[in-house]
């Protein structure tokens, strides 16, 4: 199963000093679970994985906006899981919430995807008010779309350490 981990710069430089990248434990990582599957019926595999994409781009909004030091870049992490070590979080219809088996070694990473720099201050608003636009605030809502509006650039595992430069 792919499944997106949420991530920040920070972490990304840990998992390129330590070798394995660590999941935040505040934040799900996302996949296409049955739940997914089942309230997006006309999706196809892409379009159920782009959405998984989409929310752990998302959860990321919520660790930028606990460490007001990190770039103001999302980064999501993808990795290859076995079916049987993913632990669905919601059985709620539609969602793509997950828990992994814990720490991903880099070489489990399938890939690294994060905002270019162009993002920065449309993802800098966002992170200010995620838990506003969650809530409801259809300002806040808009700038998080904002920062959506933005696509996040794809890098193999092996590109890492120029990311960080």
């Amino acid at each position: 199963m792919r499944m997106y981990l949420p991530a920040t710069v920070p972490m990304l430089a840990a998992l390129h000093k330590e070798g394995s990248f660590r999941p935040d434990p505040v934040v799900a990582a996302h996949a296409v679970t049955a739940q997914l599957r089942e309230w997006y019926a006309e999706g196809d595999d892409e379009e159920l994985e782009y959405v998984a994409f989409t929310r752990a781009a998302q959860e990321a909004l919520h660790l930028l906006r606990g460490d007001p030091q990190a770039p103001p870049r999302r980064v999501v992490i993808a990795t290859d899981v076995p079916d049987h070590d993913v632990v669905t979080l919601d059985v709620e219809l539609g969602s793509s919430a997950v828990r992994g088996p814990g720490p991903v070694s880099l070489g489990a990473i399938a890939a690294v995807h994060i905002d270019g720099a162009g993002a920065e201050a449309d993802v800098r608003a966002a992170a200010l008010v995620v838990v506003e636009a969650e809530a409801g605030d259809p300002d806040a809502q808009f700038t998080v779309d904002g920062a959506e509006d933005h696509e996040l650039e794809w890098y193999d595992p092996s590109e890492l350490e120029q990311i960080l430069a």
